[in-house]
């Protein structure tokens, strides 16, 4: 079977390469300037080189310097588009990262199309909160996929949760998933991005279970429910929860504040109620597990310090801004799914 790779933006942690490796996907590359994140990507992924600030990415695939790979990746930084981040949008240059990310998709289009490869596929995550900031941010990043020469502009001023586009350079398809009907016992809701300039597939089929991708969509409650089901009767084989009778907020990677205050749903580490009308916070591990990775994954050598020192601020952080795992390899699982069937291979799953 033919295997993917693919470029990371914005890396992190890299949930990607945690849920692709059960597929079988190689990463070309990383590109993350966090220097915790980092110091995760060193500790798992030594042999991937970390290009670090991704604005030099689209010069160096230009030059052919490093490999335009199948799929790009990445989220870039969502406080632009957050309640959190006071949504300056695309006003911040946190904000503008995503446009940067355009720039990189067209890079690595460029360079494989001149190499005779088929165009490259590309995912993208964010807040919902993108689909509603005061500057049509969303729009624009949207018009930058597709290749429109301004930005698109939804009915009444708000992206809905779910919808394609037919542009004149790429089909761009998203659609808004929740962590918690993946097998997380935590409320996760991210806007999901795919756009590809490839017309040997049909893009619209990742995200959606429908014929045809030419047309506006809403989401499909009996694609969500089984996704759901399958996922929880996994969960009770690999339990992902922690000892929580409930299903957590999302993790935030905000500082960390009084979890006295009552606003635990907001503070990092979040806290949970005990039966003693006690609280006490997530532990690094419970965090980890939350968002789907293994034990004791951001537990890494850093600054000097050994595995035991490792500083749990930095971890809470840096699994706050990272991905839910269950989710990605859902995602991954789509792709090669509907790759192979366009090729007449069978593919089996790895969940």
């Amino acid at each position: 079977m033919f295997m993917l790779t693919y470029g990371s933006l914005c890396s992190g942690i890299e949930a990607a390469s945690f849920a692709w490796n059960k597929i079988g996907w190689s990463p070309a590359w990383f590109s993350e300037i966090d220097d915790f994140a980092n110091a995760v990507l060193a500790h798992h992924y030594p042999n991937t080189k970390n290009l670090g600030d991704m604005q030099i990415i689209s010069q160096l695939v230009y030059q052919e310097k490093i490999l335009p790979p199948d799929i790009v990746c990445g989220g870039t930084p969502c406080q632009a588009f957050s309640l959190s981040g006071l949504r300056k949008s695309l006003d911040d240059f946190r904000g503008n990262l995503s446009l940067i990310f355009c720039e990189v998709a067209n890079a690595v289009d460029y360079v494989r199309e001149r190499q005779g490869k088929s165009p490259t596929i590309i995912l993208w995550e964010n807040v919902p909160g993108v689909l509603r900031t005061h500057d049509n941010a969303f729009g624009h990043f949207l018009a930058g996929l597709a290749g429109e020469s301004e930005a698109l502009v939804a009915s009444g001023n708000k992206w809905p949760n779910a919808g394609i586009i037919v542009g004149p350079k790429r089909n761009v398809c998203w659609r808004v998933l929740d962590a918690q009907y993946f097998g997380l016992a935590q409320r996760r809701k991210r806007v999901y991005v795919i756009a590809s300039a490839r017309t040997d597939i049909d893009i619209g089929q990742i995200l959606f279970d429908f014929k045809g991708s030419q047309r506006i969509v809403k989401p499909s409650r009996s694609t969500e429910q089984e996704i759901t089901q399958k996922f929880r009767d996994n969960s009770q084989k690999h339990s992902n929860f922690v000892g929580l009778q409930e299903v957590s907020p999302a993790l935030r990677a905000e500082s960390k504040k009084s979890l006295m205050s009552g606003n635990c749903s907001i503070n990092t580490p979040l806290a949970i109620s005990l039966s003693n009308n006690k609280v006490r916070q997530l532990s690094p591990i419970e965090y980890e597990r939350l968002q789907g990775f293994s034990d004791n994954y951001t537990r890494v050598p850093y600054k000097n310090k050994s595995l035991e020192n490792c500083p749990d601020s930095k971890r809470y952080r840096a699994l706050g801004n990272s991905w839910p795992i269950p989710v990605i390899n859902w995602i991954g699982e789509r792709i090669q799914l509907i790759i192979n069937q366009k090729d007449g291979k069978d593919y089996v799953k790895s969940y």
